[in-house]
């Protein structure tokens, strides 16, 4: 078998270097010898004709843009399982190439365009689509696609054009998986809850300092990730894809900063788990092994093509060779999660996540970099050669697990937070309905130090607080939506609805209306009523007045003195900075509330 794959591997290698040299099939990066990239209109015409060409391939859309551009996909499948349905009645892994995210690195479009070219038109490729169907999203973000143009990408080496970062609407796709606020993201993840890939790509470029290596990678191995699911990424696929690489001369490593961008013997750092904001952090969520690929903007746009293209095609080598151990390791994955409603060994589902400093020795491929003073920007700059050099270093990529929930038996939401519903419908978690009002104990938080970023992050100001566990009984009107956690998208529900959770609803700011008061309490009307409540509380007088000793600003300002007896008032709004969603703690009280 592992003859057959390295066999095949080869005339599907030797098969793309035929077509660069000249055939009707060559890309727009081929055929220019890659100094352009396709526009949407050459990338739809050529699915749409290559699909048309042969048996193993079918052209589709998944969606249309806010500017009206349909989204397009291309599938490949060698017993003709163009649709979900099929796929999982056949056994074969779903393998989705994603591309074009950041429409302006367009490398894996290239790339993943000339690989369904090169299985489709080789004698022996097709063999690599026996055990899996490979999705390909050529173009992600089709309108920041035709934002068009020859200076899109300033640290970037080619092609003569490209598009644009972002979506028409000036946001990132790539921090919008989990809040899912764009119509992109909307489409995409009703692809990926019914496709449900096994595994998925997401091809990029990357800027940074200069050195040997071509293309960079990361991928699910932190703990964010169902330890089965890392096991196959680090101990299945990267020995069996890296060595190929180094074999075909491709220079990788894992994705990475430096301490001191311009030396690398500072030391090289990892970028650790990722939250769910990214394409890893969310495969991560959903027990999918999710592979990074960052080819490196300063090397020529032929060369982030063939690299990226390389360690697709010994990724679906590797899947030949061995795909029921992807098969297995979901499965595990998912059961795990079903039984300990997300939650690791510990009984604890992991929330955020901090860099755990253990750097090993460690040899970096850099290039031989001298520094000039420049007088415009005052300082210092990097100013990279040619020549290859060997630094010896550290490198560290481990992280520490920084906050974590013991996981609710389910999450109940007021019927009035109905953008709430629209998300769980998007990433696929399961929910019901209350059909009766009931009054059940719960957890809830209450939000403290509660203040807001001065300028938006992505479309939205993002609180910061801190939180303070309640436990109290309440009512829930009929219609309250009940969010169990003994299912597989159970950490995608905890992400969403726990607030300490990095990108959770409450952490982009879906709920910043709680933060608000809506009542206040005149002077001259609540003074008597203050006055009422010291001459009945003598500690609240002492605390009034040792408050008045203590805070100059407080004392010198009428409103926070009479807000300081407001608040302790009955007159005070309860569910000030009050979290409307309730964590249900008892197994039997979710029992009562199933359907009937």
């Amino acid at each position: 078998m592992v003859r057959t794959c390295r066999v095949i591997v080869a005339a599907v290698i030797a098969l793309s270097s035929a077509f660069a040299a000249g055939d009707n099939w060559r890309t727009t990066a081929e055929r220019t010898n890659y100094r352009k990239t396709s526009s949407y209109a050459e990338t739809v015409e050529y699915c749409r004709r290559f699909a048309a060409a042969t048996p193993l391939a079918e052209y589709g859309t998944f969606g249309r843009s806010p500017q009206g551009r349909e989204m397009p996909l291309l599938i490949l499948s060698s017993d003709k399982t163009f649709t979900p349905e099929a796929a999982r009645r056949s056994g074969k892994l779903v393998v989705l190439l994603q591309n074009c995210i950041h429409a302006g690195e367009c490398a894996g479009k290239e790339a993943s365009l000339a690989l369904a070219r090169d299985i489709a038109f080789s004698a022996d490729g097709p063999a690599l689509l026996e055990h899996v169907t490979v999705l390909i999203v050529p173009i992600f973000s089709v309108d920041g696609h035709e934002r068009w143009g020859r200076y899109n990408r300033v640290n970037q080496d080619g092609p003569d054009e490209m598009g644009w970062r972002v979506t028409a609407t000036n946001l990132n796709l790539n921090r919008d998986y989990l809040k899912s606020d764009t119509v992109e993201m909307r489409h995409w993840l009703r692809l990926w809850n019914t496709w449900r890939p096994d595994l998925f790509f997401d091809n990029h470029t990357t800027d940074g300092s200069d050195h040997q290596y071509v293309l960079l990678y990361a991928a699910t191995t932190h703990e964010d990730t169902d330890p089965t699911v890392a096991r196959w990424v680090t101990e299945r696929l990267l020995p069996q894809v890296l060595p190929a690489m180094a074999a075909d001369g491709h220079h990788t490593m894992p994705y990475f900063g430096l301490r001191d961008r311009s030396d690398p013997a500072e030391g090289v750092t990892g970028p650790g788990a990722m939250p769910p904001r990214f394409s890893t952090g969310y495969g991560a969520l959903c027990n999918r092994p999710s592979i990074l690929l960052e080819a490196h903007a300063l090397k020529p746009f032929e060369a982030r093509v063939r690299s990226t293209h390389a360690f697709l095609l010994h990724t679906l080598e590797a899947l030949h060779r061995d795909a029921g151990s992807l098969r297995d390791a979901i499965q595990a994955a998912d059961a795990r999660t079903l039984k300990s409603r997300g939650a690791d060994d510990d009984g604890r589902v992991p929330l955020r996540f901090a860099s755990d400093e253990h750097p090993e020795p460690f040899t970096f491929k850099g290039v031989k970099t001298t520094r000039r003073m420049s007088d415009i920007v005052g300082t210092e700059i990097p100013v990279y050669g040619s020549e290859p050099i060997d630094v010896e270093t550290t490198y560290s990529d481990r992280v520490r697990v920084e906050e974590s929930i013991a996981p609710a038996v389910a999450y109940l939401v007021p019927p009035q937070w109905a953008f709430v519903r629209d998300r769980l419908e998007l990433h696929g978690v399961r929910f019901w309905e209350m059909d009766v009002a009931q009054t059940l104990p719960v957890e809830t938080y209450r939000f403290e130090e509660v203040t807001f970023a001065a300028e938006p992050y992505e479309g939205r100001h993002r609180p910061q607080y801190t939180t303070v566990t309640e436990t109290r009984t309440a009512r829930f009107a009929k219609g309250t939506l009940v969010v169990p956690l003994n299912q597989p998208r159970a950490r995608i529900a905890v992400h969403l609805l726990e607030p300490g959770a990095a990108d959770s609803l409450v952490a982009w700011g879906f709920f910043n209306a709680i933060f608000e008061r809506k009542e206040y309490a005149e002077i001259y009307r609540f003074e008597p009523i203050a006055r009422e409540m010291m001459r009945h509380d003598p500690d609240l007088k002492f605390a009034f007045e040792k408050r008045l000793g203590e805070d100059a600003e407080f004392a010198a300002d009428p409103w926070q003195r009479i807000n300081f007896f407001y608040r302790r008032s009955p007159y005070w709004d309860d569910r000030h900075n009050l979290y409307p969603v309730a964590r249900l703690m008892e197994a039997e009280l979710l029992e009562g509330l199933r359907r009937p």
